[in-house]
């Protein structure tokens, strides 16, 4: 059989060639497209052929190789089609499935409306480290070592760490911070979390979220922080609330008070919230102390200034209703979903 004879039977049996399936269609692919294939052979041909036909015979081989190629490749995408058709394709214009969204949680919410309530009336955010030592913990807010006042709270001392380091019990060792590096006026609120030992409660933890605030300018007055606080109880609780000033005592502030708001749960009527008294304590406040001042590097003979303090935890607590200040520390989704719709 001649050259030609042999071409033109490969080119009639691959256009007769109809692999039905991948495996076939590898088949053929390695019988007259790969490089060991039966095509080498025609091509290796046309040295034997004479020298006026060589064109006619590289034309039919290239025929050849075309055909072969064209139709693997066709053939491999019906394949290819016909796979994924047995895919099971979702409805892209179907709704999609929705995802259950999370909240803020309930100190987050209060702290925030919080910090809102006074930034409205100037007050701008003090923040400072978690770990402090004993100096701005303690001694600048004039409790030195051994005053009496340092047996109001249960101290975390890192053991392990330099000579004199805690955990802060109050984040009014952020507003030493500030008194330290600015003169007054200052109006600062320090909003952040802070840590004593004692017993976890129904009542009291180891950790809770604190706000204070400071203000430092000439001429400050009781009368100023008064007013501060009754626009901002009326704000946070509402306008019919009232507050009252009992007499207390603080280390860093003198004179000094705890301040009660009209029970909003029971309009004063008394209820157990107010334990029938139609009063709620939230905070302590007063008069900065001299020493204070004079400690932090600010002459106490031309400014005057007036600090306060609340637990965010007791705020939450008073407005959610809730029992148990545990429940804000235990990431129950339960007791979180609950506050979804105040996000």
């Amino acid at each position: 059989m001649s050259p030609f004879d042999k071409a033109n039977a490969l080119l009639a049996e691959v256009e007769l060639a109809n692999p039905a399936t991948a495996e076939q269609l590898e088949q053929f692919r390695i019988q007259y497209i790969g490089t060991k294939g039966a095509l080498k052979d025609v091509f290796a041909e046309i040295k034997n052929i004479e020298k006026e036909r060589k064109s006619e015979y590289g034309q039919l081989t290239n025929r050849i190789k075309t055909v072969a190629e064209e139709k693997f490749f066709a053939l491999k995408a019906e394949l290819e089609a016909a796979q994924d058709a047995l895919i099971d394709i979702p409805d892209l214009s179907a709704p999609a499935e929705p995802f259950a969204l999370g909240a803020r949680h309930p100190v987050a919410l209060v702290m925030n409306r919080i910090v809102e309530v006074f930034s409205r009336m100037g007050f701008t955010i003090a923040d400072g480290p978690e770990i402090e030592d004993d100096w701005h913990n303690f001694s600048a807010l004039n409790t030195p070592e051994d005053h009496p006042a340092r047996d109001m709270q249960d101290t975390f001392y890192l053991m392990r760490s330099a000579k004199g380091l805690v955990l802060r019990s109050q984040t009014s060792t952020a507003q030493v911070h500030t008194m330290q590096s600015k003169q007054p006026p200052i109006r600062v609120i320090s909003p952040g979390r802070v840590y004593r030992n004692e017993t976890i409660s129904a009542r009291a933890h180891a950790q809770f979220h604190q706000v204070e605030g400071l203000y430092i300018a000439e001429d400050v007055s009781f009368a100023d922080l008064k007013q501060t606080l009754l626009h901002f109880v009326k704000e946070m609780f509402g306008e019919k609330v009232n507050i009252r000033l009992r007499p207390s005592f603080f280390p860093f502030t003198e004179p000094s008070a705890e301040m009660d708001v009209s029970c909003f749960i029971c309009d004063a009527k008394g209820c157990a919230v107010c334990k029938q008294s139609g009063w709620v304590e939230i905070l302590g406040c007063g008069m900065v102390d001299p020493a204070v001042l004079d400690n932090c590097g600010i002459d106490s003979e031309k400014y005057t200034g007036f600090a306060f303090g609340m637990g965010v935890e007791r705020q939450t607590m008073l407005l959610y209703g809730i029992n148990d200040i545990r429940l804000l520390f235990e990431n129950d989704m339960r007791f979180l979903r609950q506050f979804s719709a105040a996000h």
